[in-house]
């Protein structure tokens, strides 16, 4: 089987955006609004209809079997309204994914978004993972590191206002794709700055504050290849083995190793060209390593070059210098791995359990 790790539902019905919309035009003439949640209108049919000219059809076309779901990350939009504008955004968002799961079990597999809202704590993300956990049957979770929306206002991962998350997903023993949302800040653009960035700012906050001797059991995906990580793994495992010789001189504090955060800490294969595969595949131990592809997401083009679609990231792995087994552990065992209620859903199905 292969799982591909990293796929949003970028191509979700119509009238899902249409709510956004209309949150968005109560939030203008009230930014304080409470609103409700509501409901939204959307067929079966539409469902299908929305998947099987994309994400199913590209499934067939490219030989995946399975892809782990979640609400589109752009439209998570943390920064939008106030913390109800999130939470009954990001109800809507989670059990839209599961109705797809209902209805293609056997081709995705659910995660949730979160409903983070700068500021507020994390007892509503906390509810929302374990209502989507416990009740509908996810398998993890999407976190974003920066609900300010690109201008980091918010409190580092490390930071104990997080704990309660943290305590909630080792508990559910469900990890998190740490993946920020769209962004406000112009300094920035969305996929090509920020997301990298973000990945990038993630390992850095987990490798300076020895956040997982406190968590040893949580488990990260960090996207997009890890941003700068696998490029500029040998600062990184310099600046750590420096901070271990400075922290025995009593001048300054201790980091984390980067062996030591390779307990928690994985990667995904959303990187789109082959010298990128070559090079994640040569720095990073094939154990924390998921196939991904982020398909239909962020580049969605043909490489003139090759003639083939750029995030056709299957074939990348497969051309990788690779053995059998290392290809095996990234395209399946370390999703089941690190996704272990994945093996409960495959298994035995939340249709089933629901049913019984």
């Amino acid at each position: 089987m292969i799982i591909d790790c990293h796929g949003h539902y970028t191509t979700a019905p119509a009238p899902l955006g249409e709510y956004r919309e209309a949150q968005k035009a109560a939030l203008a003439n009230d930014p304080a609004t409470v609103g409700s949640k509501g409901s939204i209108e959307i067929s079966d049919e539409q469902i299908r209809h929305s998947l099987e000219g994309a994400q199913l059809k590209l499934q067939r076309e490219r030989g995946t079997d399975l892809t782990i779901f979640s609400p589109r990350a752009s439209w998570m939009a943390h920064h939008v309204g106030n913390e109800h504008t999130s939470k009954f955004w990001t109800q809507h968002t989670n059990e839209l994914i599961r109705r797809v799961c209902d209805l293609y079990p056997q081709n995705f597999a659910p995660v949730c978004a979160l409903p983070q809202s700068p500021g507020v704590d994390m007892t509503t993300s906390v509810a929302e993972l374990r209502r989507c956990v416990e009740e509908m049957g996810f398998i993890g979770c999407n976190l974003n590191p920066d609900p300010s929306g690109g201008w980091w206002t918010g409190k580092p991962l490390d930071d104990e206002s997080w704990y309660p998350l943290y305590e909630a997903m080792v508990d559910l023993d469900v990890p998190a794709m740490v993946h920020v949302s769209s962004v406000c800040n112009d300094n920035f653009h969305a996929t090509g700055s920020h997301y990298l960035g973000a990945d990038t700012t993630a390992f850095m906050q987990a490798m300076t504050s020895g956040l997982f001797e406190r968590f040893p059991t949580m488990r990260w995906i960090i996207p997009h290849g890890g941003g700068a990580v696998p490029y500029h793994w040998g600062r990184f495992k310099g600046m750590a083995e420096d901070s271990q010789l400075k922290a025995d001189a009593g001048a300054g504090p201790r980091f984390s190793t980067v062996e030591q955060l390779l307990n928690n800490i994985y990667f995904d294969t959303c990187v789109y060209h082959q010298p990128g595969i070559d090079l994640l595949t040569s720095v990073i131990p094939p154990e924390n390593i998921l196939f991904a592809s982020e398909m239909v997401g962020a580049v969605r083009g043909i490489d003139p070059e090759s003639g083939e679609y750029y995030d056709d990231t299957k074939r990348y792995v497969e051309a990788a210098l690779l053995t059998v087994e290392e290809r095996q552990l990234i395209f399946e065992d370390n999703a089941r791995r690190v996704f272990p209620r994945l093996n409960h859903f495959l298994n035995s199905g939340y249709l089933d359990e629901a049913s019984s």
